[in-house]
């Protein structure tokens, strides 16, 4: 049985500036628009009064949207955030206002990795929604099919151990039949630790300082995906 490759996706598949310098930027400057023509949907209102009934005394759309973009400016992590940005994201990915960067040789090698029967799958701190968007509208095209999984902080944090142990029993796997492949070491850390197998993803693109010796933490290391051997 081939073992699993679970990737990251910022900084591993794509590049950290896609999500920091189009994604966040385009959720912040459309989000004013999207609650104003969509606020009625239940499935919007439900996260805006989410943020109004943690704020008290907020109750006004036009205040919500400006907590939500102070929220995209300090990055935070917040679900109500997550999944009003992703419904921003959809919608600007079915308009074809953006697809979604691929570093060159990630396509080729989810699509090969396929076809010689390694199953795939996603582990990301953005949500699976959102991921979905990522991976369905690519520069390369729809690689949806690609993968069997997807996983995001539902299943715990990134650099927790017992992240990687809850994924592994989703996938019904041994720990040691699951390959993780990441940007962060810390991550990369937590995977080992819970019996993963791990690979850090060195991009000269995000890291130009070459991450060897002592700063890989003992992790193998690669500069692409054409470099991994499952």
């Amino acid at each position: 049985m081939k073992p699993v490759i679970l990737t990251d996706i910022e900084g591993t598949t794509s590049s950290i500036s896609f999500v920091k310098d189009v994604l966040f930027p385009y959720a912040r400057a459309a989000l004013p628009g999207f609650v104003r023509e969509n606020a009625d949907k239940p499935e919007v209102r439900r996260w805006l009064d989410a943020v109004a009934t943690e704020h008290g005394t907020m109750c006004d759309d036009d205040m919500v949207v400006e907590v939500l973009q102070g929220w995209i400016d300090e990055d935070r992590k917040h679900t109500a955030l997550k999944a009003l940005q992703g419904m921003v994201w959809e919608a600007g990915y079915t308009d074809g206002d953006f697809t979604a960067p691929l570093y060159p040789d990630v396509a080729p090698a989810l699509r090969r990795w396929h076809a010689e029967g390694y199953p795939l799958a996603v582990f990301s701190s953005g949500s699976v929604p959102a991921q979905k968007l990522l991976f369905g509208h690519t520069d390369d095209g729809d690689l949806i099919p690609l993968f069997d999984a997807f996983f995001d902080t539902e299943v715990g944090h990134k650099r927790e151990a017992g992240s990687y142990r809850e994924i592994t029993a989703r996938l019904g796997r041994s720990a040691s039949d699951i390959v993780f492949l990441s940007d962060v070491v810390e991550e990369l850390d937590a995977a080992r630790e819970a019996g993963m197998r791990t690979v850090l993803l060195d991009r000269r693109e995000d890291y130009p300082g070459p991450r060897l010796g002592d700063a890989a933490n003992g992790h193998e290391r690669v500069e692409s995906f054409a470099d991994i051997r499952p």
